[in-house]
């Protein structure tokens, strides 16, 4: 019997001389993206939830707090998975974001969020996008295109908005100072997690991060156990479910989703997270931004969102040839 030549064609499929194609099962492109959202979810109740209990918890015991609980909860999975624990240079890019951003940045934001209502916080937090855009261009080569410095203008001005109009009955300047500088700390976070996740997987990377931004944080043990001691049920449940929900999950869900993309665009999806957390603080707290700091989130925004979508194009262009 004759064997029916074939033939292949670049998109992945093989066509026989009688027609029939055989093609190959599509990647499952999907649960990146819907992981990507139910960090968005997650980390948006993140800062309602750091406002409500800023009354019981202050931030440095709230962060260990968080990272206590995160991590017993990530050490479960991380044991029945026994995955290889990072060494060398690996080791020293998880444990610089562990401090960076599981430290620093969540004991930033708990003190940033005693001064700033949770909407206007997300908003100047959500400024970390151009920041890492930047920083993946210069040192991921991710690509730096021009237009990208359009949208750090119009996201500056939107900033400016925010810090000469946007003070309140719910925020004042210096909160404003402490939400840009946690931006800061978000934004280098991302960048060496990426740099770890190309020889760390996303559940050992998660548990080590956690794991190290807790032990810098053990200073404050005895504060943590004094006001959990004070505080009445409800705002133990929200640290418990800060640590379980928007620690654990969010950020294994993240690294998971970063290890699989580009971090300038998958950190721009977070743009969403303002949105969400202005209508939940509204019906959760019954606060709001001031007009100003509205009006300044949205031009910072719209000025991170320019930056980024023309940069997905550029790459869209350039990857097509």
């Amino acid at each position: 019997m004759t064997e029916i030549p074939a033939s292949h064609s670049n998109d992945g499929t093989t066509t026989t001389a009688a027609g029939i194609t055989d093609a190959e099962p599509a990647p499952r492109e999907w649960k990146p993206a819907a992981a990507v959202v139910a960090v968005l979810l997650m980390w948006a109740s993140a800062f309602v939830a750091i406002r409500g209990i800023g009354t019981s918890f202050s931030p440095g015991p709230l962060a260990l707090g968080r990272m206590l609980v995160g991590g017993l909860v990530l050490a479960v999975f991380a044991v029945r998975a026994r995955r290889p624990l990072p060494q060398g240079r690996a080791l020293g890019m998880v444990a610089a974001y562990g401090l960076l951003w599981f430290a620093g940045y969540n004991v930033l934001l708990n003190a940033a969020e005693r001064h700033l209502d949770a909407g206007t916080a997300a908003m100047l937090v959500n400024v970390a996008p151009i920041l890492v855009a930047v920083g993946a261009g210069v040192f991921l080569r991710e690509g730096f295109p021009r237009q990208l410095l359009v949208g750090i203008g119009i996201a500056f001005i939107g900033v400016v908005l925010i810090a000469f109009g946007g003070s309140g009955g719910h925020s004042d300047g210096f909160g404003i100072l402490l939400g840009l500088v946690t931006a800061v700390l978000y934004a280098a976070g991302v960048l060496t997690q990426k740099v770890a996740l190309k020889t760390v997987d996303a559940l050992t990377a998660t548990w080590v991060g956690c794991g190290i931004g807790a032990l810098a944080l053990l200073g404050w043990l005895p504060s943590l156990i004094r006001e959990w001691s004070a505080a009445g049920t409800t705002p133990v449940l929200s640290l418990i479910y800060l640590g379980v929900f928007p620690t654990a999950i969010a950020f294994s869900l993240w690294a998971y989703a970063l290890q699989r993309s580009d971090a300038g665009v998958l950190t721009s999806s977070t743009l969403a997270v303002p949105a969400i957390v202005v209508l939940a603080s509204l019906l959760v707290l019954g606060e709001v931004p001031t007009i100003w700091a509205i009006i300044g989130g949205a031009v910072a925004l719209t000025g991170v969102a320019i930056g980024r979508v023309r940069r997905r194009r550029t790459n869209s262009v350039t990857a097509a040839g």
